[in-house]
């Protein structure tokens, strides 16, 4: 199959392996609306056979995530065999059996030159022990992986996430904070590019172009996060032989339900920060 050219203002590649996880918390993004997912999954062999026609550069890396990636049974069959070119980062809550996780993977395969960790965990004082976390974090670093973690703002949880960051600084681990996006208590948090994007309370028509490459779990691309979470509105599938990447404004009629996590205004891939994953334009 042909390659697929990632377009030069690309800042994103998310794949998502499978969206089962072994937690539900709250206000996981994933179901900021219906969360209406694609049930299939497609095998190790034939997510290897999809991204390794992925052409991307250096700094632009496959981010595996979900859900939770590790839950996908192929895996550590994956990380093994995409290409060498393309660098590896994973988006994780960590639950997995770390002593297995070091044994089957080498940590100069998902370590990059970046200024952020290649294995991002995501710490959720709803459902996760503090203590078990930290733990593990620090047995991937003493491995020699490229780890840290990122704890959401939520406002019930603002105390915790603090605590559990003085804690991971005191023994040298990385500990950053995300903004909470999404609803609580009747306000709806997060800093966004677009007003009324997300609100839910109308639907009208826009064109919009993304910045990222959005892969669900069956290899269906999505043109946004919305799109991903709902099912609807597929661009192709890595696995179609006559599959291209389009770079440009696609029309959509769902704005004012877009997902947070493509209108947040936050950081690009450098750590830059006032990049939004879209542009909107012609609303109407």
């Amino acid at each position: 199959m042909k390659d697929i050219i990632i377009p030069k203002l690309y800042n994103y590649i998310a794949v998502f392996l499978t969206f089962s996880c072994n937690y539900r918390c709250s206000y996981c993004i994933n179901y900021f609306e219906n969360g209406t997912f694609d049930g299939k999954v497609i095998t190790g062999k034939e997510w290897v056979k999809a991204l390794n026609r992925i052409d991307s550069r250096e700094d632009l890396p496959l981010t595996l995530q979900g859900g939770e990636p590790s839950i996908h049974p192929d895996f550590f069959y994956i990380i093994n065999n995409i290409k060498p070119e393309l660098k590896i980062d994973i988006l994780t809550n960590i639950q997995f059996d770390v002593k297995k996780f070091i044994k089957r993977l080498d940590p100069d395969r998902l370590k990059r030159n970046a200024p952020y960790a290649s294995i991002r965990v995501s710490y959720h004082p709803e459902v996760m022990d503090r203590k078990d976390t930290l733990s593990k974090v620090m047995r991937l670093r003493d491995a020699g992986f490229s780890i840290g973690i990122w704890g959401v703002m939520h406002p019930l949880h603002k105390e915790e996430i603090l605590e559990a960051q003085d804690k991971a600084k005191k023994m040298g681990i990385d500990f950053r904070i995300k903004e909470f996006l999404g609803d609580y208590d009747g306000t709806l948090y997060g800093t966004y590019r677009y007003e009324g994007a997300c609100d839910r309370r109308f639907r009208k028509n826009c064109l919009c172009k993304t910045t990222e490459l959005i892969i669900g779990p069956s290899g269906a691309v999505y043109r946004c996060h919305s799109d991903l979470y709902e099912n609807r509105n597929t661009v192709g599938n890595l696995l179609d032989i006559s599959f291209k990447l389009e770079d440009g404004f696609r029309s959509c009629d769902w704005f004012g339900h877009c997902n947070p996590c493509d209108i947040k205004v936050k950081t690009n891939r450098l750590q830059q920060f006032g990049h939004t994953s879209v542009e909107i334009k012609d609303i109407c």
